[in-house]
């Protein structure tokens, strides 16, 4: 019997060098600050649409999740860089009452977002299967190879246990690049 499930799949990561052209692709402001946003704070998708305005605490580089996966709320990460290319988004877009609407001030949708995370891969030159959910699991995976504690690294992903964001360690290239396979110890 094959015990495998979609629970014991590694998720697919990007190494820092393809965020950064990921990010870097050519865009326009509005998608360049929902992917940073994504990233910065590790956010799955629903959470990102939902957000408002007063979510971002500015003076404390904070940003309020609300109504995360399990109706959780939480506090996650708002970088400098987001928040600069959130600015830039907000003095252009101007939206009313979502940080991120659709046209006509309604909801952005999931499908669009995942439309703008496609075509920025394709503009960075990336040619492997990748996700928006990819951006949320390069956070965690590099904030735990930044030597960041996993007890936090849960918290700012939502997860209920830290068994769920052990999967992180599975992916890690930091500490797997220093451990040396046995056979490098035989005298061949």
């Amino acid at each position: 019997m094959c015990l495998w499930s979609r629970a014991h799949r590694l998720p697919n990561v990007m190494n820092e060098s393809e965020v950064k052209r990921v990010l870097n692709a050519p865009m326009n402001s509005k998608h360049s600050a929902m992917l940073m946003l994504v990233y910065s704070a590790g956010l799955r998708s629903g959470e990102l649409l939902a957000l408002r305005p007063a979510d971002l605490d500015r003076e404390r580089k904070l940003l309020r999740v609300n109504g995360g996966k399990g109706g959780k709320d939480r506090m996650s990460l708002l970088s400098d860089k987001a928040l600069e290319a959130v600015d830039a988004y907000l003095i252009e877009w101007k939206p009313n009452r979502l940080l991120f609407e659709g046209q006509n001030g309604d909801v952005y949708s999931a499908q669009s977002l995942r439309a703008v995370f496609h075509a920025a891969i394709k503009k960075a030159g990336i040619d492997r299967l990748l996700t928006l959910h990819s951006l949320r699991h390069s956070f965690a995976t590099h904030l735990l190879e930044a030597g960041t504690d996993i007890r936090f690294i849960q918290e700012r992903l939502g997860h209920a246990s830290t068994r769920t964001t052990e999967i992180y360690t599975h992916v890690s290239t930091k500490a797997l690049g220093k451990i040396r396979s046995p056979l490098e110890d035989l005298d061949l």
